[in-house]
């Protein structure tokens, strides 16, 4: 069996090359006669792993040195609580709500005190970004939340939302390492590495340490207190060992690339490849506005449903898979994360043209 174009919004495509590295180490972890999956993740062997992943991320982002990088459990949903749980003081937070994951979140934060929807496009089915340029944020807001790419809907914020001051916190899940970034413009930045980093079961929290602190929320368990992570190095307790060392190889891959600005043009290359196809083609068409379209999830409909589930089934059998959209919004999307080599795009642009002809 060769192996397909994976195009899963997450768990999603990973590196071939990481993954060749990763299957040769698997019994033996550079001659310690043992997997990673079974080392102690208190072992010097395993703190090298661990160090050397902390500091290619920070290499990668140019992560300043008044943040700290944690490696967390729960993944990017356990964040809608531990977010306002250490971070609402005033208990007033300020969250713009552009799809699924930021209603989520903004929906989590009301349990820890006032959670105000400051701007929305829910008004049309998320497919756009609101005008962030000058919102009501409140005076007394703790922080300003945003999904800064939107996973299901297919947008993305290329402009960061003036936030008056206050601290933005910002759901990077589906655009991680996919461009570069100015980590200092943000509190926190964090997200879920399934879909552009690694295998499942971890989130990454790039954290600025004055945000890190013992004054959380009354009843806030140790394990969802950012300083309870940041003291122990996120060794707190047993981490996901071997999801950090996998997501360390997609590290050292990536700079092995050329870092992010390489991974932005590729993904520009990749991304207006496909969008180009969508903006000409008579069968199908992008849902989302086009100023606002995301690097890497890129939904599409034909506007006939079983149309939509005959291309998805044919595509499988082509080699194509995971295309199916969101279950909210049906039609299909593809994701083109960083390790979705350009061939795959270029095969399912080809596909979509041959399907188009042959039911038209």
């Amino acid at each position: 069996m060769s192996r397909v174009y994976n195009f899963s919004a997450g768990p999603a495509v990973l590196p071939e090359e990481v993954l060749r590295e990763v299957a040769d180490e698997m019994l033996d972890y550079k001659g310690t006669g043992m997997s990673v999956m079974e080392m102690s993740h208190r072992s010097a062997a395993f703190q090298q792993i661990i160090d050397e992943a902390e500091q290619d991320l920070r290499d990668l982002m140019n992560i300043p040195d008044n943040y700290k990088v944690l490696f967390l459990q729960g993944g990017a949903s356990q964040q809608f609580a531990m977010i306002p749980m250490n971070l609402m003081k005033n208990k007033v937070a300020d969250y713009i709500v552009t799809g699924q994951w930021a209603k989520k979140a903004y929906q989590e934060a009301q349990k820890y005190g006032k959670a105000n929807k400051i701007a929305s496009s829910e008004d049309a089915t998320f497919s756009y970004i609101p005008d962030c340029s000058d919102l009501p944020i409140s005076p007394d807001a703790d922080y300003v939340y945003i999904c800064e790419n939107n996973t299901i809907y297919g947008t993305k914020f290329k402009e960061l939302p003036n936030t008056k001051g206050k601290t933005l916190v910002a759901d990077v899940s589906s655009c991680f390492l996919s461009e570069p970034v100015d980590v200092s413009k943000y509190g926190i930045i964090y997200g879920g590495v399934q879909k552009n980093i690694g295998p499942a079961g971890m989130v990454i929290v790039i954290i600025r340490e004055d945000l890190i602190t013992e004054d959380v929320l009354d009843g806030t368990p140790t394990m969802l207190t950012y300083k309870t992570h940041a003291d122990a190095g996120s060794l707190y307790n047993t981490p996901n060992a071997y999801c950090i060392y996998v997501c360390g190889k997609v590290f050292k891959w990536l700079k092995k690339m050329g870092g992010l600005e390489e991974m932005k043009k590729r993904n520009e290359e990749k991304a207006k490849l496909l969008y180009d196809f969508l903006d000409q083609s008579k069968l199908f068409k992008g849902t989302v506005v086009q100023k606002d379209r995301s690097l890497m999830n890129v939904p599409f409909v034909t506007g006939d449903k079983d149309l939509d589930a005959k291309f998805v089934k044919e595509a499988a059998a082509a080699g194509l898979v995971n295309l199916k959209g969101h279950r909210s919004v049906g039609g299909m999307r593809a994701s083109i994360y960083n390790a979705m080599p350009k061939a795959g795009v270029e095969a399912l642009v080809a596909f979509m043209k041959k399907f188009e002809e042959e039911n038209a």
